[in-house]
């Protein structure tokens, strides 16, 4: 029986090529400019996916939910954001591949979960980050269609059994954009309405 998650960690891994190859690109001017993520910019949002991945790490490894949400902000950029970034996705990685890890049961911040599944939700994580920083940057922005039709078709899975998710009508939107803006037009594209439902404006080009 195939499962939404068989294969998770190649789809990390791409999912993390695609933010580094955006992140390669960021000018050192840039490092200041805003993102669609109002409370962050391009700076905090890079380290925000960094820390994630350490924090994954420290979770697959035995850590607390509250340790988790402590070191959530803690700088994990330094002086070479790029090194840094890309070290913290082969940690990652690695800690998820070795055995036993993805059937571990988690204590995840929104309630456990095995880790195949957290590394689904840290994976659709950073295929829409990747779209974040890139509309911050003036970048790239069309996303791997293998990982957004993924997500698309497995979202409920990914997210299954959490009281906050990005698809839930009563969610408090702690974790997760509500979404914003108009729906997309029928004829619009998967990118599109994935990015809506995770609470971006594709069709707007202010950040």
């Amino acid at each position: 029986m195939t499962s939404a998650f068989d294969g998770i960690i190649d789809r990390f891994v791409l999912s993390s090529a695609e933010f580094e190859r955006r992140l390669g690109a960021v000018r050192p001017e840039q490092w200041c400019w805003p993102t669609p993520c109002s409370v962050w910019n391009v700076r905090q949002l890079v380290n925000h996916v960094t820390r994630g991945n350490l924090n994954y790490v420290a979770l697959v490894t035995g850590g607390s939910a509250a340790d988790f949400l402590r070191l959530r902000d803690a700088d994990a950029l330094g002086t070479d954001a790029v090194a840094a970034y890309a070290a913290s996705v082969r940690e990652c990685a690695e800690a998820f591949g070795r055995p036993g890890a993805l059937q571990r049961v988690l204590d995840y911040p929104l309630g456990e979960v095995r880790g195949a599944q957290a590394l689904a939700v840290r994976t659709t994580d950073n295929t829409v980050h990747t779209w974040d920083l890139a509309r911050a940057v003036d970048g790239d922005e069309t996303l791997d269609s293998g990982l957004v039709s993924w997500i698309t078709a497995n979202v409920t899975e990914i997210y299954a059994g959490l009281p906050e998710t990005p698809t839930a009508a009563d969610t408090t939107h702690r974790f997760f954009a509500a979404p914003d803006g108009p729906a997309p037009a029928p004829d619009a594209s998967a990118q599109a309405r994935l990015l809506h439902m995770m609470g971006r404006e594709p069709a707007s080009n202010s950040a």
